[in-house]
């Protein structure tokens, strides 16, 4: 508990969330057209996305100005911790959601002319849209999720089709919530698709990283005419990066990220309502920062904004301060130098390296430092699908007096692994750092 309430008070001193103040079920809708721009109306309120996908860590995020949340699945909106269903922790903390409804892939066996499949889902979505309808949280329904596919084209006719269909359904089961349907990215043959056979969609989601800063751009060159949000973005994926010779992706700095997350923020809430004034009629609705917690994608720390213990991040202050205006009151440690010859290089195995870094604390804390030799992950999935982390190598790792500094020993066994540090201030926040490097033979 006592790092949970560490955690939530490293935010305060940022603007306070908007509640939401319906005592029962929320009305949500948009407003606008495409000549005056479009935006969010909840309860009859204004309201724009400061979001973040993820389910932990709520009064954190309510803290440093955030105020939504987007799950990918029901199961997820419906989670019970310690008697209290995540879309009743939202609410307390004055934090609305948009409930995500999974839809089927066709690279994990789901056909879209498979009608016993698409009769089961649709009931699915029936029953989950009947029990969540009325919760004060609900700020909309967000159906899919690349389920046109991470790569290819994404213009298949079935599956937007269906994607019509379910709105319909969901739009007759509850007018007072919008539908937003979710992509990877847009190009011109996907937005038309969908245009095509799925009109009647509310708003379109764009998950998008390295080109998150220019979606609004892409769309309205695409003929997009309705709004959208930006559901999952932050910094350039591990197939957006340069890469070793190895074939390993160079993960970008703690530092490098903060200014990523900051940079890509601002410029989707450019294109809002609340900022003014514009070149152009504003077409976005907010967005939701990736990610809210920790995972393994080609690395346990490339997407996380939070580590693993539940500090936050760098990450999060910079965030905080694109949504605000405010970095939050206690912010997480700085890289200022690091000196890692191993960083992309080959050595031999059992080699001793000597490795420092410098990390600066905003407010003087005294950090800490836990340093780990990981292999390289094999298990690399696309779009997001889950990967196995990594085995740790021990005893690699000897610290001297100086906690910023070390000495790695190489390990024996010939292959690709990476030297992670993570700092911690003891007040709820830290980062991490990694360098892959390589053993040959």
């Amino acid at each position: 508990m006592a790092v949970h309430l560490a955690i939530a008070l490293a935010c305060s001193g940022a603007i306070q969330p908007v509640l939401a103040d319906s005592p029962r079920g929320s009305t949500v809708r948009v407003e606008g057209n495409p000549e005056t721009g479009f935006q969010l109306l909840r309860n009859g309120k204004p309201f724009v996305i400061h979001g973040v996908g993820g389910t932990a860590h709520i009064a954190l995020l309510a803290a440093c100005g955030g105020n939504c949340i987007r799950t990918w699945d029901i199961a997820s909106a419906e989670r019970v911790t310690e008697g209290k269903s995540l879309l009743d922790e939202a609410h307390e903390h004055g934090v609305a959601v948009t409930v995500g409804l999974w839809l089927g892939h066709e690279r994990h066996g789901f056909r879209y002319n498979d009608s016993a499949q698409v009769d089961r889902q649709r009931k699915d979505i029936e029953q989950s849209v009947r029990r969540l309808r009325n919760h004060p949280a609900v700020l909309m329904w967000g159906l899919g999720n690349e389920m046109e596919g991470p790569t290819g084209a994404g213009d298949s006719a079935a599956v937007w089709r269906e994607v019509n269909h379910l709105k319909g359904l969901i739009k007759n089961l509850d007018p007072n919530h919008p539908v937003m349907t979710v992509v990877a990215n847009v190009n011109p043959v996907k937005v038309a698709a969908i245009q095509k056979y799925a009109p009647d969609v509310d708003i379109l989601g764009i998950n998008a990283y390295a080109g998150a800063a220019g979606i609004g751009t892409a769309l309205r060159q695409h003929g997009w005419q309705k709004p959208y949000c930006v559901t999952e973005y932050g910094l350039p994926g591990p197939w957006e990066v340069p890469h070793t010779n190895w074939k390993a992706p160079i993960e970008p700095s703690s530092r490098e990220k903060a200014a990523m997350y900051n940079a890509a923020t601002s410029a989707i809430l450019a294109d809002t309502a609340s900022r003014r004034p514009q070149a152009h009629p504003p077409g976005c609705l907010g967005s939701f920062a990736f990610l809210w917690g920790h995972k393994q994608e080609a690395t346990a720390t490339w997407f996380g904004m939070l580590l693993p213990s539940g500090e936050k991040t760098l990450v999060v202050d910079a965030v905080a301060e694109a949504w605000t205006g405010n970095w939050p009151a206690n912010r997480a440690p700085v890289l200022k130098r690091s000196d890692v010859p191993l960083a992309g290089q080959r050595r031999r195995g059992g080699e001793t390296v000597a490795v420092a870094v410098t990390y600066k604390d905003p407010e003087g804390d005294t950090l800490s430092y836990e340093w780990d030799v990981v292999k390289e992950s094999t298990d690399r999935k696309e779009g997001g699908d889950a990967e196995a982390r990594p085995d740790s190598v021990p005893g690699c790792v000897t610290p001297t007096d100086d906690p910023g500094s070390v000495t790695v020993t190489l390990p024996t066994e010939p292959g690709a692994y990476r030297l992670f540090v993570t700092v911690r201030d003891g007040k709820g926040s830290g980062c991490s750092d990694n360098w892959p490097f390589f053993v040959s033979p």
